[in-house]
Order: C-alpha cells, then sequence, then structure tokens
C-alpha cells in the first residue's frame, strides 16, 4: 500500500531505511547536525578559564572552552599541524593554552598559535591564520548552541523561533528563568535506537496511557492520547488531587518565582530541532539533549534544573527526577523495540501516523526537505 492509497486517518511515516541506512545517517549529520544550531555545554559546566569540555557535533569533535575574557569559543578539536585530536579526555582544566601531544603545536584560550618548535624560525606563518578553526557559538538558556556551518541559520527563527511557535511567543519561556538556575541532576541514557525515533516518540502521547501510568496519573488528560504539543500555547494541567510534578504527586519544591498563575499548575514540551526537548513545570525545567552516535544508537544528556538554593539547601529531589526518570525509561524502551523492526521487510515502506499523530509528518516533511536541500 503507498500513501497515496491510505484513508485520510492515516499518514505514511519515514521508510524503515531511514532509520538504519549509514548513507542516511551520514547525510542527516552533514545536511542537518552540521548545518544547524546544536546545544553542545551547560555553560556553568566550564565555571572558569581553561575549562573545557569536548562534544561530537555530526562526524566532527568539537571543543568548547572558556577563555580569560571569561566567554565561551567554540574550535574543532583539531590540531591544524598535522591533524591530531587536540584534546582526547571529555572534559578538564588547562592552565594556560592547549598543546598537542603530537607535535607540541600550542594554542592560546582564544585559539590563537602562541607556540611550535622552531616558530620563530617560520616568520612567515600567520598565528591567526592557523590557529583552531573557530565555531560560531551562542548562550541561550544556560547552554552554548553551536553551529558548524560556515554561515549559520538564523538563531532567532530556528531555536527561538521553536520556543515561540510552540508557545506563542518567547516570553511565555521566559518567565522561568532557566538561565538562572542550577544543576540538581544529570543522567545519560545510551539509547540503541535512531535519533528520530526519540523525537517522534517524546512529540506524541498516543502511547502515554500504555506505557507511562506514573506521567498518566500527574497529567490525566495524557491518557487520551494527545501530547501538550500538539496546541500551540497549550500546557496539561495537573490532576486535581496532585500536588506536584513528583512520581507520586507530593508536592515538589520552590516554585520558580517568574512562572505565572496561567503556567502554575502546567506542563509543557517543546521540540528544538534537531535534538533538544525542554520540559517546563512550575518548580523545575528539564532539558535533554540529544548526540546521535550512530543509525542505531543515541547518546541522550537529561539535566534537572532547580532554583540555586533549593540545589545548595541539599533538599532531596528524589521523587522530582524519579517522574522523568521512568518516562525516559519507558520511552527509550519503546523507541528499542521500534529500532528493533526498522531492516524488517513489513517496514520497508513505513509505518502509518494516526490522527493524534498526525504532527510527526511535520517533521518528517523537515526531514526530507533538509536531505534534499
Amino acid at each position: 500500500m503507498t500513501a497515496t492509497d491510505l484513508p485520510p486517518s492515516l499518514l505514511a511515516t519515514l521508510p524503515g531505511s531511514s532509520y538504519t541506512d549509514p548513507a542516511v545517517f551520514a547525510l542527516e549529520q552533514a545536511k542537518i547536525f552540521e548545518a544547524d544550531w546544536f546545544c553542545a555545554v551547560r555553560s556553568a559546566d566550564l565555571a572558569g578559564p581553561g575549562a573545557f569540555e569536548t562534544v561530537r557535533i555530526g562526524k566532527e569533535s568539537v571543543l568548547v572552552s572558556r577563555g580569560r575574557d571569561g566567554r565561551l569559543n567554540a574550535f574543532l578539536n583539531v590540531c591544524r599541524h598535522r591533524g591530531a585530536r587536540l584534546c582526547t579526555a571529555e572534559s578538564g582544566t588547562v592552565k594556560r593554552a592547549f598543546q598537542c601531544p603530537y607535535h607540541a603545536w600550542t594554542y592560546g584560550l582564544d585559539g590563537k598559535l602562541i607556540a611550535a618548535p622552531n616558530l620563530t624560525g617560520m616568520p612567515d606563518v600567520d598565528r591567526t591564520e592557523f590557529g583552531l578553526t573557530r565555531l560560531h557559538l551562542r548562550e541561550w538558556l544556560g547552554y552554548a548552541w553551536v553551529c558548524l556551518a560556515d554561515e549559520p541559520p538564523s538563531f532567532e527563527e530556528t531555536v527561538v523561533g521553536a520556543v515561540t511557535e510552540r508557545l506563542g511567543g518567547p516570553a511565555e519561556i521566559d518567565a522561568y528563568g532557566i538561565d538562572g538556575l542550577a544543576l540538581g541532576k544529570r543522567i545519560e541514557y545510551d539509547v540503541k535506537a535512531n535519533w528520530k525515533q526519540i523525537i517522534e516518540n517524546f512529540m506524541e502521547c498516543y502511547h502515554c496511557a500504555t506505557i507511562h501510568p506514573e506521567l498518566t496519573e500527574v497529567l490525566p488528560e495524557f491518557a487520551d492520547g494527545y501530547a501538550a504539543q500538539y496546541y500551540v500555547g497549550h500546557g496539561a494541567e495537573f490532576g486535581g488531587d496532585i500536588k506536584g510534578f513528583t512520581v507520586d504527586g507530593s508536592e515538589g519544591v520552590d516554585r520558580l518565582p517568574g512562572v505565572t498563575e496561567a503556567q502554575d499548575r502546567k506542563y509543557y514540551a517543546i521540540t528544538i530541532k534537531p535534538g533538544v526537548f525542554v520540559n517546563l513545570v512550575p518548580d523545575h525545567v528539564i532539558l535533554h539533549r540529544m548526540f546521535p552516535l550512530a543509525p542505531d544508537r543515541t547518546l541522550v544528556r537529561c539535566d534537572w534544573l532547580y532554583l540555586p538554593e533549593v540545589v545548595e539547601s541539599g533538599r532531596d529531589l528524589t521523587r522530582s527526577v524519579e517522574l522523568f526518570h521512568r518516562v525516559n525509561l519507558q520511552d527509550f524502551e519503546a523507541c528499542e523495540r521500534c529500532q528493533l523492526s526498522m531492516d524488517s521487510r513489513s517496514y520497508t515502506g513505513g509505518g502509518v501516523l494516526v490522527p493524534s499523530e498526525h504532527h510527526i509528518g511535520a517533521f518528517h516533511d523537515w526531514v526530507r526537505a533538509r536531505l534534499n536541500a
């Protein structure tokens, strides 16, 4: 059966090969992850000059570090001499410079070439031109967003625009003061599934009544199969006897002071393509960052963010964290279950989307357009 043969209630999905073919994954790396803004590092994780993290964006290793002027910089993690990987550690701190362990070419925190064996005998070498390859970087919501493209897309139209499209305006997310929150918990998930599986799962709630008993207890409307993202500006309301966004519905922690009465006792979910989920509740924010590693493997870093005084006080956050940790485990198991069948002859032409999932079709259209550009 082809897409044109389907009844109006159903939409066709991407074909199975979109989730398994290494050539498709390589094209996605080049035309999506290396072309768009990528949420790479939490700014507060790089506390002082010389602090760095290395992250994979597309097929590239990227070095994000804090300079002496207090600003964050992003570079390709490649020595300009013979191409050696400059930093192999995932994170750390250097005192004054980054030095390649192969031939000792040395770069300042601003990326400029500052020393190399016999460099003084090569006066024609421009130390800026042969410095590290600098990448575009913007800080927003307390995170460093990096773009590898020579001419990046508009940050306001793509990243901020995704929030505006979902919530109805950028001021709606400002109320949560995310850039001023502190990290209460971070959990990493190594998911054996394609990155698109994870996005599709997060965007719909057709599965919620089946696999999310704790979540539907807190957000009863999710049991009806419609996710909050299905409606612009809509937040899912807490159940009448629910006191907080916790695994047992008990009271949470201190409410974020900027949250309005209209936003209180509601949950909002936002997808920022290609790989960020933002979850907003009155007393904390949960942010997922996806790092696609292979056609069938995705690393997901999930941060739970609270008011600094809540984290510093040592308050017990277990019940708060546990709710979405369970949701994550339930979702990722479902994604892995789907991934197992993506190369089945039964899924060669793909599957179907029911009406409450039709908005996922727009995501599929976006992927097709990017790959065909």
